[in-house]
């Protein structure tokens, strides 16, 4: 293989991780949006019956909730912020490659620490586990075997309880290392060619705010809702900045 294959050869290979990555972020902000829990009970007015007026803050209030509407009660675990990471880390990889000759050692913190984080939540999501918990359930046949289920349901709701404020470790270390990899990667973005300052601004605007969640949960525990709602504008414009900019990467 001659010099000129293999440089075409990576070229072909980035230019296709540039295009995954493009996709990526046009689902994550029009398909896969972080929270679609939190939009499913604003829009509770249209499905009254289907969803609760309140998330279930036990085991067994999930459990009834996951077998009367499976669909519903994962939607309000957060599954679909699995897929939603999934994309991001995407999205991080094709940042990582078009930002390496600008700042190897920010990319390669940025990186990996963005993936750490997506890992983590992936092990602290407990939407899936719930629903076989659920499912288990309904086929027991005494009261001591019910009991241990909704214990094993509660262990697993320590770790991640939506309806509660304070949740276990892990979720709050994704939700650190995330936006902390996305607001490197929009600093770096500063300092190239690569991407227009809109792009590079808006980055650090939607994750620098987003980071604000934990000032406010320190300090001020009844504001923890405003930095999603201030950052979400901004993270929406971003994704859709930098699809525009990853799939133009990839015609290069």
């Amino acid at each position: 293989m001659t010099d000129e294959t293999i440089v075409e050869t990576r070229a072909s290979t980035w230019n296709a991780l540039y295009k995954v990555g493009g996709i990526a972020a046009l689902l994550a902000v029009f398909v896969f949006r972080r929270n679609l829990g939190a939009e499913l009970m604003a829009l509770r007015s249209f499905w009254p019956s289907a969803v609760p007026e309140t998330l279930p803050i036990n085991a067994a209030g999930w459990f009834d909730l996951l077998q009367q509407n499976p669909l519903v009660g994962l939607t309000l675990l957060e599954v679909f912020d699995l897929v939603e990471y999934a994309l991001v880390g995407l999205i991080f990889l094709a940042l990582c490659v078009a930002l390496w000759q600008v700042s190897r050692s920010a990319m390669l913190v940025a990186t990996v620490g963005g993936l750490a984080g997506i890992i983590v939540y992936f092990n602290s999501n407990q939407a899936f586990a719930l629903l076989s918990l659920s499912e288990q359930t309904i086929a027991t046949t005494t009261d001591a075997q019910r009991a241990a289920f909704l214990n094993a349901g509660e262990a697993l709701l320590a770790i991640n309880n939506p309806a509660v404020l304070y949740q276990g470790t892990g979720i709050y270390l994704s939700m650190f290392l995330i936006p902390m990899a996305g607001l490197i990667f929009s600093i770096v973005m500063l300092r190239s060619n690569v991407f227009n300052k809109a792009t590079a601004v808006t980055g650090v605007l939607a994750n620098g705010i987003i980071l604000g969640y934990f000032v406010a949960l320190t300090f001020a525990p009844t504001l923890i809702v405003l930095p999603f709602v201030l950052s979400a504008p901004f993270r929406v414009i971003w994704y859709f900045l930098l699809a525009i900019k990853l799939f133009k990467l990839g015609k290069t």
